[in-house]
């Protein structure tokens, strides 16, 4: 069995979007939102997703990308 989470001081329009949003999967809004946390808690952490990238060697510098960018653009 799972356990009770409690969420204090949501926005009134946080809450109606996504009570709208549980209705139109044809869900509960308890449903829905541990559909989300589940969602979410699957996903490795941003610094996580960093490392990985850093390791492939798949992260591009925003500065050479950007000066890429450029040149591209200028020598049209």
């Amino acid at each position: 069995m799972g356990v009770l989470v409690q969420i204090r001081d949501v926005p009134e329009d946080v809450y109606r979007t996504l009570k709208i949003r549980a209705v139109e999967a044809g869900q509960s809004y308890s449903e829905f939102l541990r559909g989300l946390l589940t969602q979410a808690a699957s996903r490795p952490p941003m610094a996580e997703m960093v490392r990985r990238l850093e390791q492939r060697g798949q992260l591009t510098d925003l500065d050479s990308t950007a000066a890429d960018v450029r040149e591209l653009r200028d020598a049209e």
